[in-house]
């Protein structure tokens, strides 16, 4: 059924400093001049560096691996059948999940030490028999919901945590909102939407302000939203949406379902995004005329959990 294990890793600090400024001397020059300790970078390195060749011979489970770059992955060609390992921070596993498809994806923490590792369940030493229990058909699974949004001509993004639709800039993004038979035209900083996986993330800090504001003025909070990780539904909220002549505030928040999907029209000249997970540099154009309908995706995200 498999035919290799892809390892995907990701560049360290120390490693973007290098491609940055050429050599390991004027990346430690630049740090320094900044006031900062270059031990740490090469500390973190290093520690990542021994996780990764430590992980390459755990997985010796008969069937070739291939090392590929978390860059690579958007343009890497996945045929239905990888078992993909995913060594780095939580934020490594968001991103290659929308990339695999349905298969098996095992998440490594190479430093437990300074990584939460909420997505990352296995260390390099246990990684092995986390494979292995796939190959043989014993493995445990998380069906992780994915968020999806779809334009009128038909390009589409994925999510793992959330989306974002809104100005690329911190200027306002105009747009007409529909939702659950009812429509509006609004001003704000943008519209989030959130899987069950990212509602403690992005989304929380939204209910942490809202919460914090309304005990301030003497309100009653209300309590935050909480999905499930397998849920197939989604949440949205308005952020900062603002009230005028020509704009709305009463569609700020909700949940979206197969069925009650969220649709935007843009209203942006220029400059408006879609983008995922916080990765700015993948995104879709999101300018007058455009219509995106977001929903939650048909696809899965499949995690090896012990």
């Amino acid at each position: 059924m498999f035919e290799k294990v892809v390892l995907v890793t990701r560049k360290t600090r120390l490693s973007d400093l290098v491609v940055r400024f050429n050599t390991k001397k004027q990346a430690k020059f630049y740090v320094e001049r900044a006031g900062q300790d270059f031990t740490g970078f090469e500390e973190e390195d290093d520690t990542y560096r021994r996780a990764v060749d430590a992980l390459r011979a755990q997985l010796d489970v008969g069937l070739p691996v291939q090392q590929v770059d978390r860059s690579l992955v958007p343009t890497f060609l996945f045929t239905g059948k990888e078992i993909v390992v995913a060594v780095g921070q939580d934020g490594l596993v968001a991103n290659v999940a929308k990339y695999v498809g349905d298969q098996p994806l095992v998440g490594v923490n190479p430093d437990p030490e300074h990584f939460d590792g909420v997505l990352l369940p296995f260390l390099p030493a246990k990684a092995r028999a986390a494979v292995q229990r796939v190959l043989e058909g014993r493995g445990h699974f998380s069906q992780v919901q994915l968020a999806e949004a779809k334009l009128g001509d038909g390009q589409r993004l994925l999510a793992f945590n959330d989306l974002f639709v809104g100005a690329r800039t911190h200027v306002s993004a105009r747009y007409q909102l529909r939702f659950g038979g009812k429509e509006e035209a609004q001003s704000s900083s943008g519209v989030l939407v959130s899987t069950g996986a990212g509602s403690s993330g992005w989304l929380s800090s939204v209910f942490a302000l809202a919460r914090g504001l309304t005990q301030q003025t003497g309100g009653t909070p209300g309590q935050p939203w909480k999905l499930g990780w397998e849920e197939a539904r989604l949440a949205f909220v308005v952020r900062e949406p603002f009230v005028s002549r020509h704009s709305s505030a009463n569609l700020v928040g909700g949940f979206v379902t197969a069925k009650d999907e969220l649709v935007l029209e843009s209203r942006m000249p220029q400059g408006g995004v879609i983008f995922s997970d916080g990765m700015e540099e993948d995104f879709l154009a999101f300018g007058a005329g455009a219509t995106v309908r977001i929903r939650p995706a048909e696809q899965r995200a499949r995690l090896v959990v012990p």
